[in-house]
């Protein structure tokens, strides 16, 4: 039977649930001073009562300086779109597309918003390709391309 990876921490005696401002307070000026190399050991360093994932959680989906705050523009709704179609949900993949944006709040703008408008430009694709389809059954097929030299599928460009 596998163990599996072990646990971030006994969670015996920590805090959960919300954060308070005197705990954001302390992580910030710890990393601001110390850094973030070793987030096991960075809760008991900084003072708090939490554990290593709970703190690098809040520091990289809340407290970050280079967050961006607020509702995403349409360039970067355009983005996240065209990326998802290229990618499926891979969220840290386009999150490292769009500086400032958390793979999770990319999660939920997806979800929430995005989806319902994408699904009726996919009903639209759908229906010229089933029209393109029938079309090329009338006529005599063609002999393929030849694949596209230097051209890589796995690269993601932004």
């Amino acid at each position: 039977m596998g163990r599996g990876r072990a646990p971030c921490c006994a969670k015996v005696g920590l805090n959960r649930g919300s954060w308070t401002p005197q705990e954001d307070m302390r992580l910030i000026a710890y990393i601001q001073k110390h850094g973030h190399s070793n987030w096991r050991a960075l809760p008991k360093q900084a003072g708090l009562l939490r554990c290593g994932k709970s703190c690098r959680l809040r520091w990289i989906n809340y407290l970050r300086p280079d967050l961006k705050r607020g509702s995403f523009t349409a360039e970067e709704e355009e983005t996240i779109i065209r990326l998802h179609g290229l990618l499926g949900n891979k969220w840290s993949k386009i999150a490292a597309c769009l500086p400032g944006r958390t793979d999770n709040e990319i999660k939920n703008v997806w979800n929430t918003h995005l989806k319902k408008k994408v699904a009726p430009r996919e009903k639209q694709k759908l229906a010229r390709r089933t029209r393109t389809t029938a079309r090329r059954a009338a006529t005599p097929a063609r002999p393929p391309l030849p694949p596209r030299l230097g051209v890589s599928s796995t690269t993601t460009h932004c």
